[in-house]
């Protein structure tokens, strides 16, 4: 299992369509971590985040970009 990366100085941002959605949750992605790209729930913003390598976040964003 691999440490959780220190995520103190991430800077969250969401997509500005969230805030169209009833309470406004989304996903949040932080890009100025060197290397890896962390996502989180907007609703539980302490939890553990996922994180990406940058390469598999393009892929992902890629792919679901198409559709």
């Amino acid at each position: 299992m691999r440490a959780t990366p220190d995520l103190t100085g991430a800077l969250w941002r969401k997509s500005t369509h969230s805030d169209a959605q009833p309470g406004g949750e989304c996903v949040e992605v932080a890009h100025n971590i060197p290397n890896l790209i962390p996502v989180r729930d907007s609703k539980t913003p302490h939890a553990t985040p996922l994180t990406f390598t940058p390469h598999a976040w393009q892929t992902f964003i890629t792919a679901t970009s198409s559709r």
